[in-house]
């Protein structure tokens, strides 16, 4: 029988506030020697009070805004009951009914349009540690991630092929990144993958019975392996007539497979209460437009401002918007008076590096087409100079930054008076670098 994925996605993203969301501990916990990073707030002791973090708040409804969502001008903190050895107060300080932000959506690469349901805050749990001490298996507990500001993204159950949802983690890592409120480092734990997987008869409507949550998976590749291995599992259980268990799972890199860790807890389970120790927020709309104002050009818009402006394929704009360095390169490069598809297929192909001065690199492409005659010994004398005054740029390319060249290419170009022919300077220049 053929079967259709119904999945959604939760993501996790720690923000790079200075302290953490409800104390004035450092928020910068990475790496750092355990229990170094905490107080009376985030070791959950009695009599301790939370104290939102603003800036925190702010940047969780500037990601909502992102994702054109729905502002609430009226919100809340909630309490979400659950004993777990890393929430040292026993729940978690969340957002349940009234979160900052829902009803937003993200278009896809495909122009598949994914629904977001929700946008809040809440706080991050402390981190166990699986170790051996003294020849005996032991937990230990670093509290230092306890109480980091974390905003969780909710999709509707939009998805149903695993590209889908890598397309969808990469834009949302890219759009977190560009307004500059996280890291978004997997390898770091900055932003934590959680998708829930079920499977419906092909052609049925309506979401099925049951759903598997694979948590804490920290690359987009591992996602979809955990999705293509549900669908495979929950396949052959459904094919006998069986209905999968709704449960959490592990994601098991080595295996690239799913293992059960608990059964799936219903939002009764958890218990949710308005947190008594911080009084509701209220926004005016003046004061969320503000905000509003505050964002930088988001990729999307980005990305159409350079087709539209300067007659770029779809494709090459998207490569130029990956990120915001490139992104400014290519657009000081034509400042400086390049030609705007030169500077796309330059940037795009290697053929600069991004840590390069746009003036030179701009110089370096008008002159591609030159086709100016130049004295060889006049030619050599050039290159020899720049050489001898660019040590470090020759250290560079040595090691392997082959994009430097073209920062030589440039300042042999800018000894000359007339327009002569850039790639004719780049093989000279290659010859005597070898």
């Amino acid at each position: 029988m053929k079967y259709t994925p119904v999945i959604g996605l939760e993501v996790h993203v720690e923000l790079k506030t200075k302290s953490k969301m409800f104390c004035a501990c450092s928020a910068d916990y990475f790496g750092q020697e355990p229990n170094t990073h905490t107080c009376p707030v985030c070791l959950g002791l009695p009599g301790a009070l939370p104290v939102p973090n603003k800036k925190a708040i702010e940047w969780c409804i500037m990601i909502g805004q992102a994702l054109n969502c729905e502002i609430s001008l009226f919100s809340k903190f909630d309490r979400k009951n659950y004993f777990y050895p890393d929430l040292a107060k026993g729940y978690q300080i969340s957002q349940y009914d009234k979160p900052f932000a829902q009803n937003g959506s993200i278009m896809l690469s495909s122009g598949k349009k994914i629904g977001i349901t929700r946008v809040h805050m809440e706080e991050d749990t402390g981190k166990l540690i699986h170790d051996t001490v003294e020849g005996e298996k032991v937990s230990l507990i670093d509290f230092n991630r306890s109480g980091v500001p974390l905003v969780e993204i909710v999709t509707e159950p939009d998805f149903d092929n695993a590209d889908d949802v890598k397309d969808y983690l990469k834009k949302l890592q890219q759009i977190v990144r560009y307004l500059d409120v996280s890291f978004a480092d997997m390898d770091k734990g900055n932003m934590r993958l959680e998708p829930n997987i079920s499977l419906r008869r092909e052609g049925q409507t309506g979401l099925p019975n049951y759903k598997v949550e694979v948590k804490n998976i920290n690359s987009f590749n591992f996602v979809a392996k955990a999705i293509e291995f549900e669908i495979k599992r929950q396949t052959e259980i459904l094919d006998k007539g069986e209905t999968p268990a709704q449960e959490t799972r592990g994601f098991v890199e080595s295996s690239s497979s799913t293992v059960s860790q608990r059964s799936k807890e219903e939002a009764a389970d958890y218990r949710y209460f308005p947190e008594p120790d911080i009084p509701p927020i209220r926004w005016t709309q003046e004061y969320i437009d503000g905000l509003k104002n505050k964002m930088t050009e988001l990729p999307s818009e980005l990305k159409e401002r350079f087709i539209k402006d300067f007659g770029l394929k779809a494709e090459d704009a998207a490569r130029l918007t990956e990120n915001q360095e490139t992104a400014a390169l290519f657009e000081n490069i034509v400042k400086e008076g390049a030609n705007p598809k030169a500077a796309a297929n330059a940037i795009i192909n290697k053929k600069v590096s991004i840590e390069g001065n746009a003036k030179e690199i701009a110089t370096a492409i008008q002159s591609y087409n030159s086709k100016s005659d130049v004295d060889e010994e006049k030619l050599n004398e050039a290159i020899d100079k720049v050489l001898a005054e660019n040590e470090k740029a020759i250290l560079d390319f040595k090691s392997g930054k082959e994009t430097v060249i073209m920062f030589l290419v440039g300042q042999v170009m800018r000894t000359f008076p007339e327009r002569i022919d850039a790639e004719k300077v780049k093989a000279s220049l290659l010859a005597k670098l070898k």
